[in-house]
């Protein structure tokens, strides 16, 4: 994919562009989903996971500040899970997470997927505009938790 830009704005699947002491920082002390994750298993989840997004003010090519990340993990043919999906606070409000998700679904490497999931407390409506629903039969799913996992 190449960079898209909107405004003043630029979503890259480049991970050389990362910030990820900003990514660590919010998903280790802002993040519901992974309050107190160590810093060595967020660095293992970005190098393992193939699609990442940054969300970059600026451009990425000389000056910029990483506003906002997801990553996505798949086969890139069968299934995807959605994952890690933030804004950082100062920039909410501006459109940046429903273009980050729009990105997201129309990515080429995604449009063949059977299966594309994740999970969420509170943003039902932004991924529902974009084909999100709930499970039809959630007694299928089943989950493995490490009830102290860091």
């Amino acid at each position: 994919m190449r960079d898209k830009k909107h405004g003043e704005f630029t979503i890259s699947t480049n991970k050389d562009y990362l910030d990820r002491h900003i990514i660590f920082d919010f998903l280790h002390t802002d993040a519901y989903w992974s309050e107190n994750i160590p810093k060595e298993i967020v660095m293992k989840s970005i190098d393992q996971t193939p699609l990442v997004f940054g969300v970059y003010k600026g451009d990425v090519h000389t000056l910029y500040e990483q506003v906002g990340f997801a990553r996505v993990i798949t086969d890139s043919a069968t299934f995807a899970y959605l994952c890690d999906v933030f804004i950082l606070p100062a920039y909410r409000g501006l459109g940046l997470s429903k273009w980050l998700v729009e990105t997201i679904v129309w990515h080429p490497d995604l449009q063949d997927i059977r299966k594309f999931m994740l999970a969420t407390k509170d943003a039902h409506t932004l991924y529902e505009r974009f084909g999100f629903e709930a499970v039809d039969q959630p007694e299928l799913i089943l989950q493995k938790v490490r009830k102290i996992p860091y």
